[in-house]
């Protein structure tokens, strides 16, 4: 069992910088992977990027690659996503997730756990 908390979501401009935290609580937070995936007003859940275990495999949405960077520090058990050039698209309510599974980190099905998400507003 694990539970996540995100935070740093806010109200930024257009190219502007947000770095958000997902800190994690349990046991055993190196054996998850884990992921940031993003809902907009009247849209899916999407993917948005992912990271392994050990951190030395990342995984990014076509869509935020070269903007945003997927870390985690399990000395800390926590995940962190820096977003940079920031879009009005990319609004939305981020939310992290763990996964105990290796493959598929892309898919919202693959994840076993949840936060609630931090909401981040991009004004043009």
């Amino acid at each position: 069992q694990v539970w996540l908390v995100e935070s740093g979501g806010g109200l930024v401009q257009a190219g502007d910088s947000l770095k958000l935290t997902c800190a994690a609580s349990g046991r055993d937070f190196g054996s998850y992977a884990l992921g940031w995936f993003r809902q907009g007003s009247e849209k899916e859940r999407e993917f948005v990027a992912a990271i392994s275990r050990s951190g030395g495999t990342t995984y990014y949405a076509n869509s935020v690659k070269g903007r945003f960077n997927i870390s985690r520090d399990n000395a800390q058990n926590t995940v962190y996503l820096q977003m940079n050039s920031l879009r009005p698209v990319d609004t939305a309510i981020y939310t992290c997730g763990a996964s105990t599974n290796f493959l598929g980190l892309t898919q919202e099905s693959r994840y076993d756990y949840w936060g609630r998400g931090t909401q981040v507003t991009v004004s043009s």
